[in-house]
């Protein structure tokens, strides 16, 4: 019962911090004057979104991180126990890969922080450069693998193989350094790709966050639920202020945080491959992207998609960003359940 409780205030505290500050974060990027810059290569109809509020995900981050120390404190004060003993819901091995987790997304959000302040402030487009950015991911990537390595977190769960030790020798474990680096580096861009319309990458995070919380109860995880019932209230709080017409955009800021999470959650399920139900609309958003750059490559000018990624697509088709956001919602629920019941049968 303490962790259910802990679980339900940790996602309460986010929702409501979230909320709660856009009142305070959207006028103060307002009289900073860090608009959104829409450009030209969008669809033509986001250029009435100009100059709304960005980088507002930081309301999210101040809200998940608060929640996150309020949930680990209600569980703990309503007998949640903390210690390395057989059995118990927050074991010390365990309690890395939460804290990876959440490093990592602040992480992510620094390097979308860093990018989206010389877009906005210093009025240079790009941001950071490629080279800059896929720098600073690398490195945070690097440190996550390196905290699982030495916390003997190697062993995943692979659906009808059972369990796998990455850390029985030289070889499985290049295997796992490989793999952990194309997953965290990967995860993490697609979730930020998502971010193209008002409310799309809250919403279809926010039941990748319901997702991890039923997982939290079938494995007995605590740790891993309290994250995620504040990764879903901050969404949710979020989207109080971004469904469409947007108050405010989460920028990289948000974006790069939210993939560090979702990610970092993936670990801590010791399932990471599961990352590919559970988060199917990011796999789809991506590879829609590498699809339509392969083929204007390959053939000279010709499209797949009317637009890259596949949400403008959609626009394109004239779609409104309501119902792409409820029906790419929908479809990653469907992810969502099959990794449950992988993970329930597993």
């Amino acid at each position: 019962m303490s962790s259910t409780l802990a679980i339900i205030i940790s996602a309460v505290v986010a929702f409501a911090v979230t909320g709660a500050l856009g009142f305070i974060i959207i006028p103060w990027l307002r009289k900073l004057k860090f608009g959104q810059t829409i450009l030209d290569i969008g669809p033509s109809w986001h250029k009435s979104k100009q100059g709304t509020p960005n980088m507002g995900g930081l309301m999210f981050i101040i809200g998940i991180v608060l929640a996150f120390v309020a949930g680990v404190l209600a569980f703990s004060l309503t007998g949640g126990r903390f210690e390395s003993d057989a059995g118990q819901l927050f074991p010390e091995r365990d309690k890395v890969l939460v804290f990876a987790a959440l490093g990592l997304a602040i992480g992510c959000g620094i390097v979308g922080f860093a990018d989206d302040f010389i877009k906005i402030k210093l009025k240079r487009n790009e941001g950071l450069s490629a080279k800059q950015k896929t720098l600073g991911q690398l490195i945070l990537t690097l440190g996550f693998t390196t905290t699982l390595w030495i916390s003997h977190n190697v062993i995943w769960y692979i659906p009808f193989i059972g369990s796998v030790d990455f850390g029985k020798n030289v070889f499985t474990g290049i295997v796992f350094w490989l793999l952990t680096i194309f997953i965290v580096y990967g995860g993490v861009n697609s979730v930020n790709l998502t971010d193209g319309i008002d409310g799309l990458c809250s919403s279809v995070t926010a039941t990748v966050a319901v997702t991890f919380i039923i997982a939290s109860g079938i494995l007995k995880f605590a740790g891993l639920g309290i994250l995620a019932g504040a990764l879903l209230g901050g969404v949710c709080g979020f989207l109080c202020w971004n469904w469409n017409p947007a108050k405010t955009f989460m920028g990289d800021t948000g974006s790069l945080f939210l993939g560090g999470l979702v990610v970092g959650l993936g670990y801590a399920i010791k399932c990471p491959l599961l990352l590919l139900f559970i988060g199917i609309i990011y796999v789809c958003e991506t590879m829609s992207d590498i699809i339509q750059i392969g083929y204007f490559k390959a053939t000279h000018g010709k499209r797949i998609f009317k637009m890259a990624p596949i949400h403008h697509h959609f626009e394109m088709c004239g779609w409104n960003e309501k119902k792409i956001c409820l029906v790419f919602s929908l479809v990653n629920i469907i992810g969502c359940a099959i990794a449950l019941l992988l993970i329930y049968f597993g």
